[in-house]
């Protein structure tokens, strides 16, 4: 699978490509590590350049940038894509028998990893902090393409899907808050930040 052509054909032209993607061999391992890795790691590349030397204001004379704040985006962007990818796989799973849907673990992770692709991409905009609401943007279409999925890869019935869907969205974004959360306490604590920006060399 080359990646580039994946991540185009599954945003430009899902409804083929979840069929070729039902077709395919996947499991959580070979996703994380050949597609959701390397999204993720150029999304946090990203959001380290934008905040270690663009920087961000947010208010009361207070700016986000430098190293220790590039660091604290981009760790955290990495670390919370991969445990959510992870994570919300099994949960979707765990989900499937409750909307007539196949209770296939290999499958859920490929609905994950290939559903959320535009919001990885989203986050490459990282690279400038004030376009990320823009990038944010982009997970809109995943909801979408999560539910152009169902069908192909997790045999959904037709008047399933829409609750499978939210319920799914649902359980993806609370993972994500849960596991930020946890994520960027730990984070901010080690690297001396502060929520409202202070730190050593605040602003410089």
């Amino acid at each position: 699978m080359n990646i580039i052509e994946r991540v185009k054909n599954i945003i430009v032209n899902p409804k083929k490509e979840w069929e070729v993607i039902d077709g395919e061999s996947a499991s959580i391992p070979s996703l994380l590590t050949g597609y959701v890795l390397p999204l993720t790691i150029i999304g946090a590349l990203a959001a380290f350049i934008g905040y270690a030397f663009v920087g961000i204001d947010i208010g009361l004379g207070l700016k986000m940038k430098g190293m220790d704040w590039g660091l604290y985006q981009g760790l955290s962007r990495l670390i919370v894509g991969i445990v959510s990818f992870v994570i919300s796989a099994y949960v979707v799973d765990a989900l499937a028998a409750s909307f007539a849907s196949e209770k296939n673990i290999n499958k859920s992770a490929q609905l994950v990893a290939y559903g959320t692709t535009p919001a990885m991409v989203g986050a490459f905009l990282g690279f400038l902090p004030m376009l990320a609401i823009i990038g944010g943007l982009f997970g809109l279409y995943s909801i979408y393409l999560w539910y152009l999925g169902l069908g192909p890869i997790k045999k959904t019935p037709e008047d399933k899907k829409v609750v499978y869907i939210i319920v799914s969205i649902i359980v993806y974004i609370v993972v994500m808050i849960i596991v930020g959360f946890v994520i960027n306490k730990i984070l901010m604590s080690v690297l001396g930040l502060d929520a409202l920006g202070g730190l050593r060399g605040l602003g410089l």
